[in-house]
């Protein structure tokens, strides 16, 4: 889609990568996708992308609803489904949606509302309940202040904890910024905390105080796995991270490390722009 085009719409698209575990999910996702109240003039799109085959999402969904639009493609895992979900989508704003999650009401109205109203904020996060198997939930006590979350902002809390401040699956996005990204980082896990921080060193963001997420908590998904949070993975995870969000610090002119200014410099030299 052209950036033209796209600034004409008011839709909002919704991508979420399913495999073959997690498709029994779809119809509590859809669920909350259909309840959801938009402003005047808007609509969504469900861009549901299969990471794998024979995952057969149409099997948990309805024929009769044209704004569900499924896919599939070679298993590259989330953040590569989630990706090429977002080469389909057609919306002015990208809003994420794990096939386990669930929208609260109104979220998506709540996202519209302040990227229409702030034109210089780029993405929002909301508060976020653990779902768990139950159908208890749990809060988080961490969250920020609601508001506006400055540039480097998101960055300065991973550099310090090693984990996100805000969740990054409440991520909606305006189109041309997370096309200027390529979308999520193509890593095992943390391809969305590695979108987060690379749009907190590009544009303001914003962190709504009402919950806009159910987060399903079950022994299935990748924050599950070994690997998630120790080991040579995880560490090859956070260093590509980190560089990641460096270079794109440096090169928007936001305070960072001398090696990072140094790499921009560099890239400016070889464009010939000194």
């Amino acid at each position: 889609m052209s950036p033209g085009e796209a600034r004409k719409n008011k839709i909002v698209s919704v991508v979420t990568p399913v495999h073959g575990e997690g498709v029994r999910f779809l119809p509590e996702a859809y669920t909350s996708l259909r309840s959801q109240d938009l402003p005047d003039g808007w609509s969504w799109e469900w861009c549901v992308q299969e990471d794998g085959d024979d995952v057969q999402s149409s099997a948990h969904l309805p024929a009769d609803d044209p704004r569900i639009r499924i896919s599939a493609s070679r298993r590259g895992g989330p953040h590569v489904a989630r990706t090429l979900a977002f080469a389909r989508s057609t919306g002015v704003y990208v809003r994420n949606l794990d096939a386990d999650d669930q929208l609260t009401a109104k979220a998506l109205a709540r996202d519209i509302a302040v990227l229409e109203e702030h034109p210089a904020v780029g993405w929002t996060t909301s508060r976020v309940l653990d779902l768990l198997d139950d159908g208890s939930t749990v809060s988080f006590d961490g969250d920020p202040e609601p508001g506006r979350l400055p540039r480097g902002s998101a960055y300065a809390f991973w550099a310090e904890h090693r984990r996100p401040g805000i969740h990054p699956a409440t991520l909606c996005v305006r189109r041309p910024l997370l096309a200027l990204l390529g979308g999520w980082m193509a890593l095992p896990a943390s391809g969305d905390t590695g979108l987060l921080l690379g749009l907190d060193a590009l544009a303001d963001g914003w962190f709504t105080g009402d919950t806009g997420l159910m987060y399903r908590k079950h022994p299935g998904q990748i924050t599950t796995h070994p690997n998630h949070r120790a080991g040579a993975e995880w560490e090859a995870r956070m260093s590509l991270i980190e560089e990641h969000t460096k270079a794109l610090h440096a090169w928007a002119g936001l305070a960072i490390e001398p090696e990072a200014e140094a790499l921009v410099t560099a890239l400016r030299e070889l464009r010939g722009g000194r």
